[in-house]
């Protein structure tokens, strides 16, 4: 790091990776959250310390944000900074900025702490994905957060967004934005903005969606169309991408507009996604005894169905697997909104702590399925299986798999 930190700064840094580096020797965690929060707690304002002279770029939505920020890094090249491990909250921001010299930085940020971070560390660029219900029993409904992001974008005059415009909650939030790249999405996922977020009439959807009142989908410089092709200012982009799937061209879109907002080489960046093959596990190939499972995270109604909007590309056996841990959300009626309907002609395993709310769920919509009690009668000779969990299930899958 080039920046000289004042005494309780230095002090704080020097806790936090002391603290971390302790929790990784002892085995009580991966170092990545108790150090920063031992960090902030002697110096509050070590986030804005450390990110000092730093071009931050931050990433945040409900859906993606772990991807497109790992692609984001794959795109800028070497020296590139980040909180590699998801801690997206401010104590693992610390913890990623204090242990790296890296003067280009992204950050993975949390919806609601996404103002505090945007007014701590300025980044250059901000990255606005997407808005939509996740885990109600303990986060803010999203036209709360809208309303802070709302806040912070008219505060925030140093910063470039680069946002969903087929998003009319994030499209609202940046009405007193400045400095605003749009990105359009092909998406099937509606039903967190049915109504208009200004005057609450009902939307009207067709190829740029708009409201009575006078909102309306703005003109997009970059654009995704249903077949996956990426284009800015009608000129294509060719995109060669390891990771599959149309959200993560998508998510391809975002980093490589993030690019452009800082100046970079488009074509020069995009020739580096394709070597990203697996982020934290997830979209690789991973073996599970004697079978090949590739592991997908679907957390939310909207992550299930940007999964299964290409459900003919899932394996014939897909195996679904569901917790309700604090971190996954403890209220599992969300399956009710998921189109897990799409799943059908696939041969369905119900596995995790709530299998048979999810063997119910899928038999509402006529879906037969096996209830699993035991991972290990999985276990066997057998042809490529999907695996889609949310996130605590996903992370019991990481321990149970490895890479292929």
């Amino acid at each position: 790091m080039t920046t000289r930190l004042v005494p309780r700064a230095k002090a704080a840094r020097f806790a936090t990776l002391f603290v971390n580096g302790l929790s990784r020797t002892m085995r009580r965690g991966e170092g990545t959250v108790a150090g920063g929060r031992v960090g902030l707690h002697i110096d509050p304002q070590l986030l804005r310390h450390l990110s000092a002279d730093r071009t931050i770029v931050a990433v945040s939505g409900t859906n993606g944000k772990t991807t497109t920020s790992a692609l984001l890094r794959a795109a800028l090249g070497d020296a590139v900074g980040g909180n590699v491990t998801g801690a997206n909250m401010p104590a693992g921001h610390v913890a990623a900025l204090a242990s790296s010299s890296a003067m280009q930085f992204v950050l993975e940020v949390d919806e609601a702490w996404l103002p505090h971070v945007v007014r701590e560390s300025t980044p250059r660029v901000v990255c606005l994905l997407n808005l939509s219900r996740d885990q109600l029993d303990r986060a803010s409904e999203v036209r709360q957060i809208a309303e802070r992001w709302r806040s912070m974008a008219s505060e925030a005059l140093a910063t470039a967004f680069v946002a969903n415009a087929s998003d009319p909650l994030i499209v609202d939030a940046l009405s007193a934005a400045s400095n605003v790249t749009w990105v359009s999405v092909p998406s099937s996922w509606h039903a967190d903005s049915l109504s208009c977020p200004r005057c609450t009439a009902p939307l009207r959807f067709g190829d740029r969606w708009e409201c009575s009142c006078g909102l309306v989908e703005p003109l997009a410089a970059w654009r995704i169309d249903a077949q996956g092709s990426i284009s800015t200012n009608g000129e294509t982009i060719a995109v060669a991408l390891s990771l599959p799937g149309l959200f993560n061209r998508v998510n391809a879109a975002f980093a490589l507009a993030a690019c452009q907002s800082l100046g970079l080489s488009v074509a020069e960046a995009a020739s580096r996604l394709a070597s990203l093959e697996t982020v934290q596990g997830r979209y690789g190939i991973r073996r599970f005894g004697n079978r090949q499972v590739r592991l997908l995270l679907a957390k939310n109604p909207a992550g299930v169905a940007a999964l299964l909007d290409e459900a003919g590309t899932l394996s014939p056996d897909v195996w679904v697997s569901i917790n309700a841990q604090v971190a996954d959300g403890k209220d599992p009626s969300w399956l009710y909104d998921a189109p897990f309907e799409r799943l059908v002609g696939h041969n369905v395993s119900c596995l995790g702590e709530r299998r048979l709310d999810l063997a119910t769920r899928l038999e509402v919509d006529g879906i037969a399925s096996r209830v699993v009690d035991d991972a290990a009668h999985l276990d066997g000779a057998g042809p490529l299986v999907t695996i889609i969990a949310n996130y605590t299930a996903f992370q019991s899958w990481m321990r149970e798999t490895t890479p292929w």
